[in-house]
C-alpha cells in the first residue's frame, strides 16, 4: 500500500485547523501529513490537537516554498502533495488520485476544483482548466499556470529529476516546477472535483497581485527558448 506525504505549509492562518480535519477524514489512511511551520506567531494553538497524527517542522520564516521543500526532506512517501493551510480536500481525494494515477501509469496529475469563501461555502462553479492534447498544454502552459498547486499528485521521485521549488520566487514557484516537470513527463487530469480553494481577503494571490504578475513574466522568459523546442517537437509529431 503505498505512501502518500501531504505537505501543509503554515503561516498564521486562521483555517488550518479545517485543512487538517480534512486529511484527517480522507477515505485512503496510509497517508504522512506534515505541517511546516514557517515561522508564524498567530494561531499555532490550532495545530496542537493534531500532534500526535502528523509530523511538525518548525522553521523561520521563509516562504512558502521553503516550506513545501522543507517538507519534501522530510517526507518518506511514494506520492506529494500539497494543501495549504487555507484550503481543504474532499475526503476521498486522495483515494482517487491515488487510483487514477496508478491506473494511468502516471507521474503527476492534478483535479477539478472548486472556490469557497471565508465561511466555506462554495461559490464558483467549476474551475479546473486542462487542454484536450499534449501540444495544446504545452501551448497554454508556456503562457500561463493553469493549475491549482493544492490539486496535484506528483510521484516523489519526479524530484530527483526536476528538482524542488525554486526558494527564489515567493509567488510562482508552482509555475516553475510545473514547466520544468512537463519538458520531462505528461500531465495528467482528473475532471472530478476534489479540492476546495479558498478566496478570503488575506491570501496572498489577491494581497500580491501585480507581483504576481511580474514574476510570471519572468518564468515565462525564463523558459521561452526550451518551451519553444518543446512546441517544435511535438508538432513534428503530427
Amino acid at each position: 500500500m503505498q505512501q502518500v506525504s501531504v505537505i501543509v505549509p503554515f503561516y498564521n492562518c486562521p483555517y488550518i485547523n479545517q485543512s487538517l480535519d480534512s486529511l484527517m477524514n480522507q477515505t485512503y489512511k496510509n497517508i504522512e501529513i506534515i505541517v511546516v511551520n514557517d515561522g508564524s506567531t498567530q494561531y499555532c494553538e490550532k495545530i496542537i490537537p493534531y500532534l500526535d497524527k502528523i509530523k511538525y517542522v518548525e522553521k523561520e520564516n521563509g516562504g512558502t516554498a521553503s516550506a513545501l521543500n522543507t517538507g519534501i526532506q522530510h517526507a518518506t512517501g511514494d506520492y506529494f502533495c500539497w494543501l495549504s493551510s487555507d484550503d481543504i480536500y474532499y475526503p476521498e481525494k486522495t483515494e482517487i488520485q491515488l487510483a487514477f494515477m496508478q491506473k494511468k501509469n502516471a507521474v503527476f496529475s492534478h483535479t477539478n476544483y472548486y472556490s469557497i469563501d471565508k465561511n466555506s461555502h462554495i461559490i464558483t462553479p467549476l474551475l479546473g482548466v486542462h487542454p484536450p492534447t499534449r501540444l495544446k498544454i504545452i501551448k497554454r502552459i508556456r503562457r500561463k499556470n493553469f493549475i491549482n498547486g493544492c490539486s496535484i499528485m506528483v510521484a516523489k521521485n519526479v524530484f530527483d529529476q526536476i528538482g524542488i521549488f525554486d526558494e527564489s520566487l515567493p509567488y510562482t514557484h508552482d509555475y516553475d516546477l510545473w514547466i520544468r516537470i512537463i519538458q520531462k513527463f505528461d500531465i495528467d487530469y482528473l475532471p472530478q472535483p476534489l479540492l476546495l480553494y479558498r478566496i478570503h481577503e488575506q491570501m496572498g494571490t489577491k494581497k500580491h497581485e501585480a507581483d504576481i504578475k511580474k514574476e510570471t513574466m519572468l518564468v515565462v522568459n525564463r523558459y521561452r527558448d526550451r518551451m519553444e523546442r518543446l512546441l517544435q517537437e511535438e508538432l513534428k509529431k503530427k
